[in-house]
């Protein structure tokens, strides 16, 4: 009796996320797979995920490729479930006794005993044929060594020498009469756009065009903040296993100025004005395949080191690529540090549908008046995006204000004053 092949579709994807894109397969055809265990990920407009195996057996078929989006409920392959997998190529004849063998029987034996290399996706398959690479050049990143899309992308923008080595014969006079035509474009790298970088190209170009977006200014200084941080990170790491940053400054007195100031994190939904009683902030975090915002639930009532503890989970895991849709989604405000990169100043755009954004940027040392005297002072500029729609100028202005107050005399937090 045959085998039983059941399907692996595509699961519910959150609120509002009805497609996504195979992001890459992390079985091959043939391949042995445990019940529960990840076979597929998928990339959806908020986060990546993966799809586990609902029976232990063999990856018998895959349907969708690389790249390729599908919707909810879509069969992505199938496994044979109680298959074992196929066993590994027979070993060559063992070789005639030592007066009867051919010379060559040592280099063969090496070349039994090499492991194999870890078969290649049919997306990086096209991208190796494509651009002449050789698999045995590049570098994978993915689960024991496995060559990933993104390994290929890396190695061409790096432009390593993955090319395959040219026959050391002289050119021909003339090319053959078969030969391709010059590539118009060389010096050019045509990469598809993710779902995730077209979502947030979409979601950004909609809040240009739909809020009434204007962007508000005020500078920090950072002494005291910084004076706080050097004397209290060595104690606090010992406590808590986590470091202080500035971010956990910066969620506290925004959480303080939400409070103050709801309209900053309300929304508009149709006619209504929706208003929030939490303070759910998101952070942006850089990630490899675009920005993504991670949000801290009900921030207002997180103490410091668990504010510090969850951001250092968000990095870690945007990195990994392992946020949920649950992690993305119901902020209310959000906080972008384009500090990290160097930026002095920018003007942040709305995530919708959120009223207002945060933008933090470096920390630079400027002279500004101290009393009757000029003194050189770390300063950091503060760029609060609002939709003039739902939220005031006095609103906008009083809430940065409220915030470079909470940051420069941090005790203003602790005190609620």
């Amino acid at each position: 009796m045959s085998a039983m092949r059941v399907d692996i579709a595509v699961p519910e994807l959150g609120e509002s996320v009805t497609e996504a894109t195979v992001a890459r397969w992390l079985k091959a055809p043939g391949d042995a797979v445990a019940r529960d265990e990840p076979v597929v990920e998928l990339e959806t407009d908020k986060a990546n995920l993966e799809v586990a195996a609902s029976a232990a057996g063999v990856l018998a078929e895959i349907l969708v490729d690389d790249g390729r989006d599908v919707a909810v409920g879509a069969v992505l392959g199938r496994i044979e479930e109680g298959a074992a997998a196929a066993p590994p190529d027979a070993p060559a004849p063992a070789a005639p006794p030592a007066e009867a063998a051919p010379v060559a029987a040592a280099p063969a034996n090496v070349e039994e005993t090499a492991p194999a290399p870890p078969p290649l996706s049919p997306a990086v398959r096209r991208l190796v044929a494509e651009h002449a690479l050789d698999p045995a050049a590049l570098k994978g990143s993915g689960k024991g060594g496995r060559i990933l899309k993104g390994d290929v992308i890396d190695a061409l923008s790096a432009d390593a020498p993955t090319t395959t080595p040219p026959a050391q014969e002289p050119a021909p006079a003339a090319p053959a009469a078969d030969a391709p035509p010059p590539d118009a474009s060389a010096g050019e790298r045509r990469v598809p756009m993710s779902r995730l970088r077209k979502v947030i190209a979409r979601r950004l170009k909609h809040a240009q065009e739909t809020a009434a977006m204007l962007t508000t200014f005020n500078e920090a200084d950072m002494t005291a903040a910084m004076e706080a941080r050097a004397r209290y990170r060595e104690p606090f790491e010992a406590k808590h296993g986590v470091r202080l940053g500035f971010m956990s400054f910066f969620v506290k007195a925004a959480a303080v100025a939400l409070r103050e100031q709801p309209a900053l994190n309300a929304r508009i939904d149709g006619d209504d004005i929706v208003y929030n009683d939490a303070c759910h902030i998101g952070v942006a975090v850089g990630a490899p395949r675009g920005l993504v915002v991670p949000v801290l639930r009900d921030a207002g009532r997180m103490g410091f080191a668990d504010i510090e503890r969850a951001i250092a989970d968000f990095g870690r895991r945007a990195q990994d690529g392992t946020l949920t849709v649950e992690d993305m989604t119901g902020g209310t405000f959000t906080i972008s540090n384009g500090g990290v990169y160097g930026s002095l100043l920018s003007t942040p755009i709305l995530n919708p549908p959120q009223s207002a954004i945060l933008g933090m940027h470096k920390i630079e040392k400027r002279p500004v008046a101290a009393g009757d005297s000029i003194a050189l002072r770390p300063m950091m500029y503060l760029a609060l995006s609002y939709d003039h729609r739902i939220v005031d100028g006095r609103e906008a202005v009083t809430f940065l204000v409220r915030v470079k107050e909470c940051v420069e005399d941090p005790r203003r937090v602790l005190f609620d004053v």
